[in-house]
């Protein structure tokens, strides 16, 4: 059974925190609540609560009997695919791999139907993954389809081959232009469930960005990862004071809606792992993100 303390108020809905948080579908919370594994102060609460602080959160074990992925017939944006690679632009909420408790409703059940073959490297329940964005981040994902490619696209990954931009709506009002971000990232030594800037069992991780665009009360910036660090967009940038807008875990501003944080992962590059050519590839924003931007765009 794990606690949740809620420290301050979010008024963000249980189901979208707890989502984000335990990195699984609203689906699942809600199957859980239905299950009795969620309370909310020792009570059983609505999907829809809006948590406040002093909040705390009993979450149960939970466990589906279920042994491997399955196929799930779903609609995916493939941006391109061949015999080695496939490249997804993935929707919002959805979740990238199952994981306990989590198996069903994932891009990789989408991708088992769709593709029937991916690679084998990273076992049953992560088949072609090769890296992986939150749940609330939309944008492009590399695919592997066999075992040589992932290795390709792997060991590109680790020797800094491979191109990743993202496009996020900060809070705030930068005043430079371009910035780097290099500050070692580890769990939060006060919420095991966070990522956070520390010295204490922490990774190297430097984030590189540039302003695209300002507003009166926020600004929009494309951020290059030279590291992969898990949430390292969203924990660095809420570490300088400027946090992504609508994240429902880091910063500390009020949530616009419930349709998560206007983090894309818009552009992915990389060397075709069986040809060697560069292969680049860029996403449209996707309309979550586009509808908080109007709403700036109109201050």
């Amino acid at each position: 059974m794990q606690e949740i303390r809620i420290e301050e108020n979010t008024s963000v809905r249980m189901d979208t925190f707890l989502a984000e948080l335990l990195e699984v579908s609203r689906s699942k919370i809600a199957k859980m609540l239905k299950e009795h594994c969620i309370l909310v102060n020792n009570k059983e609460m609505k999907a829809s609560y809006s948590l406040q602080a002093g909040d705390v959160l009993l979450v149960k074990d939970y466990e589906e009997e279920q042994m491997s992925a399955e196929p799930e017939e779903m609609s995916l944006d493939i941006v391109y695919e061949d015999d080695d690679v496939l490249v997804v632009n993935k929707e919002n909420g959805v979740v990238v791999h199952p994981a306990a408790g989590n198996y069903h409703g994932t891009l990789v059940n989408g991708l088992l139907y769709h593709a029937k073959h991916l690679s084998s490297v990273n076992g049953e329940f992560r088949p072609g993954i090769v890296h992986r964005i939150d749940a609330y981040t939309t944008g492009l994902l590399m695919i592997a389809k066999n075992d040589e490619a992932h290795a390709s696209l792997a060991e590109q990954l680790a020797n800094k081959q491979t191109t990743r931009k993202y496009w996020a709506l900060v809070w705030g009002v930068i005043p430079h232009d371009t910035g780097t971000i290099d500050a070692p990232i580890g769990r939060d030594v006060k919420d095991r469930k966070k990522m956070a800037v520390t010295s204490s069992n922490s990774k190297h991780a430097v984030t590189h960005f540039r302003v695209l665009k300002r507003y009166e009360q926020a600004t929009l910036i494309e951020c290059i990862l030279e590291t992969g660090r898990t949430h390292q967009i969203r924990v660095h940038m809420d570490y300088i004071g400027y946090p992504i807008v609508n994240d429902p875990v880091y910063g500390k501003r009020k949530l616009i809606d419930d349709s998560g944080q206007c983090l894309h992962a818009k552009i992915i590059g990389f060397h075709h792992p069986k040809t060697g050519e560069y292969m680049e590839f860029d996403s449209e924003l996707p309309e979550c993100f586009l509808h908080i931007q109007r709403m700036f765009e109109g201050e």
